[in-house]
This record gives C-alpha cells, structure tokens and sequence, in this order.
C-alpha cells in the first residue's frame, strides 16, 4: 500500500502520501482534522516514527523486514504494558481473574455475563491460583494473532466430531501458532469458555470473542483504525517510552 513507485521498499515521501490519505479517508480524522490538538498528536507521532523508519536525515528506505519487526515490537510493548498495569506480584505474575478481565476486555458481552465469567474464575481458583507469567500472557496473545487459522483448525475437528478438550486446543496452539501453550493458562481459559464443565470448549463462542479482542475496538465500519492506531502509539510512546522509538 505505501510503496507507490513499486521498488520493494517505502520511502519517508511514500509513506507520508499515504499515511495522509488514510487519515483525510477515515471517520476519525475527518471528524478531527480541523482541531489544533489533534495536528499535533499526529505531528507527534509522524515525528517519532518517519525517524525510526527513515533515519535523522529521512533518506533511509523502509523494507517490509523492518516494517514487520517494528510490528512485532509495537504489539509486544502494548501487551506489556497491559500486563504491568495489572500489577504483578513479587514473582512477576498477575492472577488468573485479571488474565481474564484482560482476555475479556472487548468481548462484547453484557456486565452481567461478563461479570459471571469473572466470577466462575475467582471460585476455581480462590485457594490454588498458580498466577499467569508475562510471558504466559504474550504466548496467549501470539497464540491470538493467529486466530482466524485456529478457527479453520478448530472447525475441522468440530466437523469431524472430534472433542476439542485442553489436548487438543494445545495441539492446535503447537501446530497452527508455533507456540506453547501451559497447561495452566489453558485451564484458565477452559474455565472461561467450558460452560457445561464437560471439559470441551465452547468453540464458536472462544473463537468469537477471541476475534473481539484481537480487534480492540478498531472493528468500526467506515473507518481503517489507522487512526486509532496512531493515537494508541503515541499514547503508548508517552506512557512507557518503548524501545523502538529510542532505536
């Protein structure tokens, strides 16, 4: 999208074009282009990231290497940051209800059924919380980043009436992710999502609301999240000051 010469990489004049035109073509920034402050968070942000992708002196090319790291690094920043907002304890771990307010942050379910998921995970793990490790949290969501592969997995197994139980979901987290799940995060989210307790996922709903959360929020029509993403890596640059922006 943002290499319009068609040489393999992006330049900072490239990228400028493009990024303006998202923003002049989405809901968001038509609604805010003519506010002051919002120039200059977009200032802001095309400032920290034109250096990063371009160099001080703007005359580096962006390759889709370096495009794809940037991402990976933004995503793990943003986990991290969710993650430490939650205050982990002295052995870096968070509990299981949290991990699970996390998980169901944009489920899209009403407070009451959102509240009850909450609770069923207080009850099972009142007296025997292991905790859930950061880097648990960002398997999970590796895991998540893969969704729409794992819901043609998990359909397969569906059709072929095979149970899609804790071996399973952690088969296809092996095999289709290249990520491995622990068994007590997998607990946790079978305690989410097994509604009969007959230890088989509710697949259709997990796959769902797993979307849902993947999405955070920018599944809005009309509108790209361009916006909302640049917003949230300002936010995101103020907050934690990430790496990738010192680079």
């Amino acid at each position: 999208m943002f290499d319009l010469n068609g040489d393999g990489d992006v330049d900072c004049e490239e990228f400028e074009k493009v990024a303006t035109l998202i923003r002049q073509q989405t809901s968001i920034g038509n609604r805010h282009r003519d506010h002051a402050n919002t120039g200059n968070t977009f200032k802001g942000v095309n400032s920290a990231l034109t250096t990063y992708f371009f160099g001080p002196k703007m005359d580096q090319k962006l390759t889709i290497e370096r495009f794809l790291e940037f991402q990976k690094q933004l995503q793990r920043e943003i986990l991290t940051l969710e993650f430490t907002r939650k205050n982990p304890d002295e052995n870096g771990k968070i509990s299981e209800v949290e991990f699970a307010e996390l998980l169901l942050a944009y489920a899209g379910y009403t407070q009451k059924k959102k509240a009850k998921k909450i609770k069923l995970v207080k009850k099972r793990y009142k007296d025997e919380g292991q905790g859930i490790s950061r880097d648990d949290y960002l398997d999970f969501f590796h895991f998540l980043n893969n969704i729409n592969d794992v819901d043609t997995a998990l359909t397969f197994y569906h059709i072929a009436g095979a149970a899609i139980d804790h071996t399973t979901l952690k088969h296809v987290a092996r095999t289709v992710a290249h990520v491995e799940l622990s068994d007590h995060v997998i607990e946790v989210v079978f305690t989410i999502f097994d509604e009969n307790l007959d230890g088989q996922l509710s697949n259709r709903e997990f796959i769902g609301v797993m979307k849902n959360r993947l999405q955070r929020g920018l599944e809005k029509p009309k509108d790209t999240g361009f916006v909302k993403l640049m917003y949230s890596i300002l936010k995101c640059a103020k907050d934690t000051k990430p790496t990738f922006l010192e680079a």
